[in-house]
């Protein structure tokens, strides 16, 4: 087809049912992806890179193929065209970067056209890896070998476009190579967040029109200052609730500071979920940043500060972005806010930020380019994996470095994290008075750390006390202790569903709030944040770091007239292999000498010890995969290896609690996956180990409800106590911790 002055036209997409003349023209849609990525990148100094990438992304769908394509797809005559098939439209504008900038044998060092390759090419495949990696055939050196014919056949559009292309690029002067891989990244999210945005304006444009406008950030401040001035009005005068003001001072203080790398170092319940959110806010509002990302290590706590956060700001302008979310507080502009993050507060997780980080899928890269400019609070930082330490310090200075993050540590237990660059500024002042002001529990351990306590002796001491909390280490453990308690006592584990924990955790609070005798049996989910309050509090050997918190679930505010009381004992059986092992052992260790388990000198002390025990903190996967041989990067094979959870060695089952029954007839009747009823049956799901799913499989305990989706196939092997009855055959578990 052609214009009326005999030009002829591209189309990049079409309208259903409407005529040519209404779809939308290729030039539109590259020019306006290239000034939005473009907008986006120039956050980060990259602008001039983004409006490359956008002009050259869909480069090929100027081909008679996808033209004809095009027409066939809405019933239309594509007889002018003799091109039959789909086109690869993403690999002309890939392999006209290299020529451009490279030269047309490709022996020029300069990384521009391969940098811009890898965006064009990955815009809906995502990043590739430069040779063949642990996906074969994807590799981009390949695919630039396979892309010269397409672009010959459209060299004079390609020329046309190429014009509009600016040539004098150079990264931002912070990016060396070891942050090279990220800043392709969030170039990458740039490219691919505008591409999807404009195709939804053109084609779905009342989708579009739902994405929200947001409150501002001095709005969101007011609401906050106005809750916290109420909580401080309504709060006894105690001396708890001193300490809590003065962390909340300290950080409005420390929000004047210029922007970097922060640590918020606080006992549990010093009241730091609060507190550093009002850094945050004082800190966007003084330096212009533009969201507040709060990243917290499990979703069984997420929950809890997603509703916090919520009540004080408005659900609707709070995202929660994790893998649980129950879709019944799911709204159509919250669901789109997740796709791209681009609401003012972000309640995630560490697997989707960090993950994220290291991704070269389109959709998981979407977010990236807004954290530029950002408040990132990282809570519970000691709960990185240490496995991948090196590769998510990397992260935390590149963002810093890089892209304008201000990154506040926020914990109890604060991490000896080796190469922060630059060191972290406590916004605490003297941190160790904070610590000894704040002391509401007496941790003792027992005087000979190898005499082991067996299950039936525990259980009798637990019934000395009516309401007591006591955590141990493994699924199994749980189960066996839990049996020799008494009727009415609690199981809290993993082997129970989202739905089912948080009913449970909802009554355990309830009869603690009203003075029940409440005994809870619990693995570590409790930790990190869940907001108990037991006078007693037992703690099999472990982590000096689980230890104190489990610490924290204990006279949580203050308000027992003595100490409360927190016993270490050793387990009749060992923790897990691995690195939960060597955390039990480094606590060992340090107990041989004198111990003050409560201050932060010791964590630094325990951080230590336990980093030199992890054989491989990730550097060496790190430095080969994506620093070494820059700009050859792996991204594909580095985005499916960086996993903090290994998806290889676990399998989700659906059990039957609730009203996933109903929603598994829907999943059978739709005969494979259906994205409303599978976000609903996350709350429904069990994690085993894959050796157990298997054998449960054999025997008929589970089955397939549809291919790929394993579901519980026996009424009984759900119990409204236990959960999922994985311990009656007594089968081999690798248990999971939470």
């Amino acid at each position: 087809m052609t214009d009326d002055n005999n030009k002829k036209v591209f189309y990049a997409h079409s309208l259903p049912g409407r005529p040519r003349e209404e779809w939308q023209r290729l030039e539109e849609h590259l020019k306006a992806v290239a000034a939005k990525a473009a907008e986006w990148a120039s956050a980060f100094q990259s602008g001039d890179w983004a409006w490359n990438a956008g002009w050259l992304h869909d480069l090929g769908k100027a081909a008679d193929e996808f033209q004809a394509y095009l027409l066939r797809e809405n019933d239309l005559d594509d007889s002018d065209y003799d091109a039959p098939g789909r086109v690869n439209h993403s690999s002309a504008g890939a392999a006209l970067a290299v020529e451009r900038w490279n030269g047309p044998d490709r022996s020029s060092p300069d990384a521009i056209g391969k940098t811009l390759a890898y965006l064009a090419a990955g815009h809906h495949a995502g990043l590739a890896d430069w040779i063949d990696g642990v996906e074969p055939n994807g590799a981009l050196a390949m695919r630039l070998q396979e892309d010269d014919a397409l672009l010959e056949r459209i060299r004079p559009i390609a020329a046309e476009m190429g014009s509009r292309l600016r040539a004098a690029l150079r990264p931002p002067p912070s990016v060396k190579s070891d942050g090279y891989h990220l800043w392709v990244r969030f170039l990458f999210s740039c490219l691919v967040d505008a591409d999807f945005l404009d195709t939804e304006a053109f084609m779905q444009p009342e989708q579009s029109a739902g994405r929200g406008r947001f409150a501002a950030m001095v709005d969101l401040k007011e609401k906050l200052d106005r809750h916290l001035a109420s909580l401080s009005d309504s709060a006894p005068q105690t001396p708890v609730n001193d300490r809590r003001r003065e962390v909340l001072a300290a950080c409005r203080e420390a929000a004047e500071r210029a922007p970097g790398l922060f640590s918020l170092t606080v006992p549990t319940g010093g009241g730091k979920t609060l507190s550093a959110m009002a850094f945050a806010l004082d800190h966007a509002i003084r330096h212009g940043k533009t969201r507040v990302i709060y990243v917290i290590p499990y979703t069984s706590i997420i929950e809890q500060t997603a509703t916090v956060l919520g009540g004080i700001f408005g659900p609707e302008n709070v995202v929660e972005h994790h893998s649980n979310l129950d879709p019944e507080k799911e709204t159509q502009r919250s669901r789109l806010a997740a796709e791209n993050w681009d609401a003012p507060v972000i309640v995630t997780t560490n697997v989707q930020f960090f993950e994220s980080l290291f991704a070269a899928k389109p959709g998981r890269c979407r977010k990236l380019h807004n954290i530029v400019n950002s408040v990132v609070i990282l809570d519970e930082a000691q709960l990185l994996p240490p496995n991948w330490l090196e590769p998510c310090v990397d992260a935390m200075n590149r963002l810093v470095a890089d892209h304008r993050v201000t990154l506040v540590l926020s914990t109890a237990t604060q991490p000896a994290l080796k190469d922060l660059c630059p060191k972290p500024r406590e916004i605490v002042p003297r941190p160790a008075d904070l610590y000894a002001d704040l002391k509401r529990t007496d941790i003792r351990f027992p005087a000979n750390l190898n005499v082991r306590v067996d299950w039936p002796e525990l259980a009798a001491e637990l019934q000395k006390h009516d309401q007591v909390l006591c955590v141990v280490n493994k699924r199994r453990d749980c189960f066996d202790l839990f049996q020799c308690m008494p009727k009415g006592t609690i199981h809290l584990s993993a082997l129970m569903c989202g739905r089912h924990r948080s009913e449970t955790i909802a009554d355990i609070k309830r009869r603690l709030k009203v003075g029940e005798s409440v005994r809870v049996i619990s693995t570590q989910l409790v930790e990190a944040g869940v907001d108990m309050d037991f006078p007693v509090v037992y703690r099999a050997l472990a982590g000096l770091d689980s230890i104190a918190q489990a610490a924290g679930r204990c006279n949580r505010e203050g308000l027992l007239a003595a100490l409360g009381q927190v016993h270490v004992f050793v387990p009749p059986t060992d923790p897990p292999r691995g690195l939960l092992r060597k955390g039990a052992d480094t606590t060992r260790e340090l107990s041989a000498g004198e111990l003050d388990a409560q201050s932060p000198a010791a964590y630094r002390r325990y951080f230590e010890l336990f980093y030199g025990k992890v054989n491989d903190t990730g550097g060496g996967w790190l430095q080969d995969n994506l620093v070494t041989d820059v700009p050859r990067v792996q991204f594909r094979t580095a985005a499916i290896e960086f996993n903090f959870i290994d998806d290889r060695a676990q399998r989700p089952v659906i059990v039957l609690f609730g009203d996933s029954p109903e929603l598994l007839e829907r999943l059978r009747h739709a005969g494979g996956p259906v994205r409303d009823v599978m976000r609903k049956l996350q709350r429904y799901t069990v994690n085993v180990s894959t050796h157990v799913a298997d054998e449960m499989l054999r025997d008929g305990r589970l089955v397939d409800v549809v291919p790929g989706i394993l579901a519980q196939g026996l009424p009984g092997i759900y119990d409204e106590t236990v959960g999922l009855k994985v311990f009656d055959k007594n089968l081999p578990i690798e248990d999971l911790m939470i």
